[in-house]
């Protein structure tokens, strides 16, 4: 059994995007990156994967500067190469050409010692659905209330 140790959760992506597959990826990294990674100073804003040339980017993720890098602190806004099979590229690749689909990373963690995402291919909600979600989680809230309140 693999022991994994989540470093961050993006809660946005659940709420905003319908995930259909989910996927591993590795990440070329450099070594501020990683300290800063594992003190989990990282922020998904709007970070997507896009595919370029046969390889997958992680594109507008924020990993702050590590304040002990020294004289090179990486650049926290750029883009970063995933560490995916050629097979799984070309057939994410083309479900979001063809389809109008995205890939969205959904979580950074350790996993042996090396820091790994899950990106995951969504569709976009539409307002409604987002509002359904809303709807649905307050009746949920309301009812853990009510019954706590009999005990």
């Amino acid at each position: 059994m693999s022991e994994t140790k989540q470093i961050a959760y993006n809660k946005k992506a659940r709420f905003e995007y319908e995930l259909l597959e989910h996927m591993e990826a590795g990440l070329e990294l450099t070594g501020s990156e990683v300290k800063s990674l594992r003190d989990g100073r990282i922020s998904f804003k709007e970070g997507y994967v896009q595919f370029l040339d046969g390889q997958a980017f992680l594109v507008g993720v924020h990993i702050a500067p590590y304040e002990n890098a020294g004289y090179a602190p990486h650049d926290p806004e750029r883009r970063r190469r995933l560490l995916l099979h050629a097979t799984e590229i070309n057939l994410w690749a083309a479900q979001v050409a063809q389809k109008g689909l995205t890939v969205v990373p959904l979580k950074f963690y350790l996993k042996k010692g090396r820091i790994k995402l899950e990106i995951a291919l969504a569709r976009g909600k539409d307002v409604h659905d987002r509002r359904e979600a809303i709807r649905e989680r307050d009746l949920k809230r309301e009812i853990a209330r009510e019954l706590a309140e009999r005990k």
